[in-house]
């Protein structure tokens, strides 16, 4: 069964649609031909918010964060393992708040980190704050 997200490669920006379903395929970017390795937390933008967490065809979580976060840079390699543990089936991402104020308005992030679950487009739970491994995967039970 297809499992269609959208990624952007992070060598050329492009986005790209990738089925979930053929991971061992191991898909790769339509533009510059590089490896998409969806193992690990996916850049995303407030130009792009809309159109990647609406056509994923799985559960999506978005990490909330800042470059100079302490908690956020605390954070990152239980959000690296979960992305791995889940690969083909959660999508983990970043968005960073500094340079997208328009998502992180519109989605009321007064913290961060802040680690918000999307299912078919739409919020699902939200956490707030350093979260360890357990309260991560939680969030998309």
């Amino acid at each position: 069964m297809a499992s269609p997200i959208l990624t952007r490669c992070p060598i050329c920006d492009a986005l790209n649609r990738v089925d979930l379903a053929r991971l061992a395929d191991g898909p790769k970017c339509a533009k510059c031909g590089r490896p998409l390795h969806l193992d690990r937390p996916q850049k995303i933008t407030d130009a792009d918010f809309d159109k990647m967490i609406g056509e994923a065809a799985v559960p999506v979580l978005v990490d909330f964060h800042a470059d100079w976060c302490g908690p956020c840079r605390a954070m990152a390699p239980a959000l690296d393992q979960f992305a791995a543990e889940r690969v083909g089936d959660v999508v983990v991402m970043k968005l960073d708040t500094d340079a997208n104020p328009k998502t992180t308005l519109r989605f009321n992030v007064r913290g961060i980190p802040t680690l918000i679950a999307f299912r078919n487009g739409k919020e699902h739970r939200r956490h707030t704050g350093l979260a360890d491994p357990p309260t991560i995967a939680s969030l998309i039970t």
